[in-house]
């Protein structure tokens, strides 16, 4: 079967294209290797609707949906490998079953490469986290802390004390100039120089070299991220550099530099969190039914 479009990433970006798309009854398919970003999150916040919610019960809700729609297929697996041939695309899953397409939607999400800090990890998304809109309010105006990885750590710093005092861990990541710790005093952001050796405790207490361990409601750092997989190289698109990692280059209807090619969410933005997701994938799977009519093949 020639589908019209195969989306590869069955989350909020990839629901939210093949929605469009549905409902403008072309046949769909969906392959997602259920690999969530915020997997590791209890609660999604800022999403209006849907604030406070399980994201696994947004993302099976919006599912259930989906395929409420005849034209809708589903293949719980990922896709190894892509590439043109002549005007349509060829899609092999890990599975080995070979599909084609008009057109692809890329939601494969991001990989976050964590900053080195025994006891992180396994906090990511619990008690250490990257947005403050999306888990700052649920600190309690609880004491913060930030996690330096360079001079972009500012932009956290700066931000935080809305939602509780807040501490800047510079951890050797970044000078402090004269106007830097001007900013800082002006946001009352407090300002630690000790290194940090590891996260530990049931939220996320900063052990320091010297001994100390300052007890934090919450930690916040930056990571850097590139788009999971490795299907956009091998369609051939171009990449974008950020300030905190590689993203697909698209243009305002989310077609990536190869034509046929649609990329939406966190692999083709340079931020992202779950609104901007589905709103990213709603305008991706509208340029890619337009697409369809205006081009033809």
């Amino acid at each position: 079967m020639m589908f019209d479009a195969i989306v590869i990433g069955g989350s909020y970006a990839g629901l939210s294209a093949a929605l469009q798309l549905a409902r403008a009854r072309r046949n769909v398919l969906v392959i997602d290797g259920g690999q969530r970003r915020n997997r590791f999150a209890a609660t999604s916040h800022g999403f209006l609707g849907q604030d406070g919610r399980a994201p696994g019960d947004i993302v099976a809700d919006a599912r259930a949906q989906l395929m409420a729609y005849p034209t809708v297929d589903w293949i719980d697996g990922k896709a190894s490998t892509a590439e043109a041939i002549g005007p349509v695309f060829a899609v092999e899953t890990e599975d080995g079953e070979s599909l084609e397409a008009r057109r692809i939607v890329l939601a494969v999400g991001v990989t976050d490469e964590l900053p080195e800090i025994p006891g992180l990890p396994e906090r990511w998304g619990k008690s250490v986290f990257h947005c403050p809109y999306c888990h700052g309010y649920e600190l309690g105006d609880g004491p913060i802390g930030v996690l330096a990885v360079s001079a972009m750590s500012m932009h956290h710093a700066s931000m935080l004390p809305d939602w509780g005092k807040t501490k800047l861990f510079v951890n050797g990541a970044f000078e402090l100039d004269e106007d830097r710790m001007d900013e800082l005093r002006r946001r009352s952001v407090a300002i630690e120089r000790e290194p940090v050796v590891r996260i530990s405790g049931e939220r996320a207490d900063v052990e320091l070299r010297d001994g100390r361990v300052v007890p934090l409601a919450g930690l916040f750092t930056l990571t850097r991220t590139r788009p999971a997989g490795t299907l956009a190289e091998q369609l051939g698109c171009d990449f974008d550099e950020g300030p905190l990692g590689t993203f697909i280059r698209t243009d305002g209807t989310k077609e990536t530099t190869v034509p046929g090619v649609f990329a939406v969410g966190d692999a083709a933005r340079g931020a992202g969190n779950v609104a901007l997701a589905v709103g990213d994938g709603a305008m991706g799977g509208a340029g890619t039914h337009q697409s369809l009519i205006f081009r033809g093949v």
